[in-house]
């Protein structure tokens, strides 16, 4: 709390002094406080999530500079490790002619899935408490360089980072979230990538805005960023060893959108190359080319409705039986949203089907705006799968509530 106070306190004096300061210089501070409880509706009926955040976002900008700064403070009752405060966001952005140059910590978005990854695998994912979060708090950010160009209908960018983030996979048992291979007791252990040039993480990416349709295409040399697990039972202790694995991949991607009438065609084209693959206990981390390509509509039908459908599908080139894959695979989602009481009430739900295996995961909220700077929202996940992506959180279906002020 001492740390938050001083960081709080430096942000409102910044601010105070500007005021009397150069014109030429501006802050901007905002953030908001939020309380999240979640409580699972099979037995044992126990806690699922509980924690409470203040967020802070500090911006000061002079001429062509600026610093962005955000930061979160949680406390975490169901897990301590979780609780303490957090930088989330700190770079630095100079603007000069038709470039923008920014280093720093930041998120990188890439391409037009919503919640689906095909191009859109840099920033990696918090897994903390799996989906079950508002997905843009899922992103963890980079620390990267980006240089940008745009002018008038065109834009190109190119990014370097020198050390790479991972999926935050929990593994504390406390965490009911904490994932489980096969079904088994096991021991999970991390080889990430070394600090050295050679593991250094670049690409680019290009992007026109034309009449009647956007599209870019887009390269990145990177990592497996969600670890594939080398695996390993125990016959004597009867635990599988779960060394998790990144290895070096390249992507190719292509995106679009195209507005027609009360509709949004997207579409999303990603080749992995050496991508690994998730193998069969006792067998070795095999690296193959795949195809991720999705197709997506968002339909806007009027009177607050807004519906989007999508679908990715993934073939595995060369496959083999070794693999714990499917050669072709699939991924589905559907959204539906609706505003009423004079856009006070949103009621959303937004559901993944995992096509290959059957399973499903749902989150439906009910968000009422008190004023515009009070929510309160209630709604329910639901999990149903038998095998599949899904499966082990079956039982973690669960009603939630969450009360966030806005400053």
């Amino acid at each position: 709390m001492k740390v938050l106070f001083f960081c709080l306190s430096m942000i409102f004096s910044v601010a105070a002094f500007a005021q009397d300061g150069d014109g030429d210089f501006k802050v901007k501070v905002k953030g908001f406080a939020d309380t999240y409880h979640a409580v699972r509706c099979d037995e044992p009926n126990d806690w699922m999530s509980s924690r409470t955040r203040l967020r802070g976002e500090l911006s000061l900008q002079k001429k062509n500079t600026e610093i962005f700064f955000s930061a979160n403070a949680v406390y975490n009752s169901l897990i301590s490790d979780y609780s303490g405060f957090k930088i989330r966001e700190l770079f630095v952005s100079q603007t000069f002619g038709g470039f923008e140059l920014r280093a720093g910590r930041q998120i990188i978005t890439w391409g037009v899935a919503d919640a689906l990854r095909l191009s859109d695998i840099i920033s990696p994912m918090d897994y903390s408490e799996f989906l079950a979060q508002d997905y843009d708090d899922i992103r963890i950010p980079e620390n990267a360089l980006r240089l940008k160009y745009s002018k008038n209908s065109f834009s190109a960018e190119a990014l370097a980072v020198p050390v790479i983030e991972t999926f935050d996979l929990p593994v504390d048992g406390r965490n009911p979230w904490a994932i489980s291979i096969s079904g088994n007791d096991s021991i999970i252990t991390y080889n990430v990538p070394d600090l050295k040039i050679k593991n250094m993480e670049f690409g680019g990416r290009v992007q026109w805005f034309l009449s009647g349709v956007d599209f870019s295409v887009s390269a990145l040399r990177t990592f497996n960023k969600m670890p594939v697990f080398l695996l390993d039972y125990n016959p004597q202790n009867q635990l599988l060893l779960c060394n998790g694995k990144y290895q070096r991949m390249t992507m190719a991607g292509f995106d679009f959108s195209v507005p027609l009438s009360k509709f949004v065609f997207r579409g999303e084209f990603a080749e992995y190359f050496d991508e690994a693959q998730q193998p069969a206990i006792g067998q070795q981390i095999v690296s193959k080319n795949t195809a991720n390509a999705l197709l997506g509509v968002d339909i806007y039908p009027g009177n607050d409705w807004n519906i989007s459908l999508q679908y990715a599908h993934k073939y595995i080139d060369h496959y083999t039986n070794d693999l714990n894959a499917y050669r072709n695979s699939g991924t589905a989602t559907v959204r539906v949203s609706k505003e009423l009481f004079r856009n006070t009430l949103n009621i959303n739900t937004f559901a993944y089907i995992d096509v290959a295996d059957g399973g499903i995961y749902d989150r439906t909220t009910f968000d009422y705006a008190v004023n515009d700077m009070l929510h309160i929202a209630l709604g329910f996940d639901y999990f149903n799968a038998d095998k599949g992506m899904f499966k082990m959180y079956d039982k973690n279906s669960e009603v939630f509530m969450k009360i966030k002020v806005s400053f």
